[in-house]
């Protein structure tokens, strides 16, 4: 059994308090089922104000994204080596707005994916389709590139230690979600795509959903059989709605 991953990226938000507030919450209300993992992505400076608040608990710790390099002259960048020390176990490589507005192209994306796995970390490659190309009849051509890519750099064992996150751009902040059917289709595709690989591998990888998930959706969604979670932008922000979508993950294992 995959268990579900419930994971709040928290983009570019929060502050000392707000953050405190969040982690404690999130803490004290996470289901007691053990087959639900949560994990939270703040930005890089809460990182280890965030890290310790964790300590005593089951909630994971991840980054939004990572540099493709160990070390030198990358001004800004953050290493993998750095996110462990602070206690990361995730890193979130290939997201939509990393692609669309730092210009991430997916050899990128598999330099990053790499690099997060030499570090030690669990990489979350997020693919997904713009309006545009889900229109023109190219989701499962524009999933294949962003998944290949990386597949073609590091093999297939590599998934072994990853999860992949299925993030339509066209819903990610619009409130704008795919419906279940939608969502199984292409979680289907893309665990279709592992398997061309290798089956038991193919088998074992969470594929998550992530675009406007909420507590009021979440179960339909994560009631498929290829669909182990979520990547939760906006809801993430309060424990409540958070940990409302952890409750449907728990409610939908438990059958």
């Amino acid at each position: 059994m995959r268990g579900y991953l419930v994971a709040g990226n928290w983009k570019m938000n929060g502050s000392i308090a707000a953050n405190t507030t969040l982690v404690s919450g999130i803490i004290a209300g996470s289901p007691a089922n053990e087959s639900v993992e949560l994990l939270v992505c703040p930005p890089f400076p809460y990182l280890a104000a965030v890290s310790c608040s964790l300590s005593d608990s089951q909630v994971r710790l991840g980054a939004q994204s990572i540099s493709e390099h160990e070390s030198g002259a990358f001004t800004g960048e953050t290493a993998g080596s750095m996110l462990r020390e602070m206690g990361c176990e995730y890193a979130i490589v290939g997201h939509s707005e990393r692609r669309a507005l730092m210009g991430e192209t997916s050899e990128i994306v598999a330099a990053k994916f790499q690099a997060a796995l030499a570090a030690g970390l669990k990489p979350i490659l997020c693919v997904g389709e713009t309006l545009e190309q889900r229109a023109a009849g190219q989701t499962e051509a524009v999933i294949d590139e962003q998944l290949n890519t990386v597949l073609d750099a590091t093999g297939i064992d590599a998934f072994d230690s990853a999860v992949v996150a299925y993030e339509p751009v066209w819903a990610i902040g619009t409130g704008e979600t795919a419906s279940p059917e939608q969502a199984q289709d292409v979680h289907r595709h893309i665990r279709a795509v592992l398997a061309d690989r290798n089956e038991d591998v193919a088998g074992k990888v969470r594929i998550l959903y992530g675009g406007s998930v909420k507590g009021d959706n979440a179960a339909g969604l994560f009631s498929n059989p290829d669909i182990d979670g979520g990547l939760i932008g906006g809801a993430s922000l309060k424990f409540e709605d958070f940990l409302a979508i952890a409750d449907a993950a728990a409610a939908v294992q438990q059958g």
